[in-house]
């Protein structure tokens, strides 16, 4: 999977309504620090671990500045998980070890509900 560009408010409500776990990536592109976690970022949505749970996505705030005022966006890079098309979690900055982390909470999240969806109930 890749990290997929969002340049609409719609395709940005699409996207999380229709992802359950959706990393969203507001940068810009004169931001240093956005330009330097941007290829972790690819990494990790191409990575295994990641690749089937978390849909990674971004946008340019300066291409879509409504959608920038939309979530609140007042630094860059800032990172925001929606779970099930709602905001669950955020960060700003460039901090990959954070990031992950996030990343990970939501998705062990994730993986707990299916788990309890899956398991048959004696009764």
């Amino acid at each position: 999977m890749t990290v997929h560009n969002i340049e609409s408010i719609d395709q940005y409500k699409e996207t999380i309504a229709k992802h359950p776990l959706v990393l969203l990536d507001a940068f810009a592109t004169w931001c240093g620090p956005c330009k330097a976690i941007a290829p972790l970022i690819a990494k990790w949505a191409q990575d295994p671990e990641f690749k089937d749970d978390v849909h990674f996505a971004k946008f340019d705030v300066d291409a879509v500045p409504d959608l920038a005022q939309e979530l609140g966006i007042r630094a860059m890079p800032t990172f925001i998980i929606f779970k099930n098309g709602e905001k669950v979690g955020d960060l700003l900055g460039a901090n990959p070890g954070g990031l992950l982390n996030l990343i990970k909470k939501f998705q062990a999240d994730k993986t707990e509900e299916a788990d309890k969806t899956e398991k048959p109930t004696d009764e």
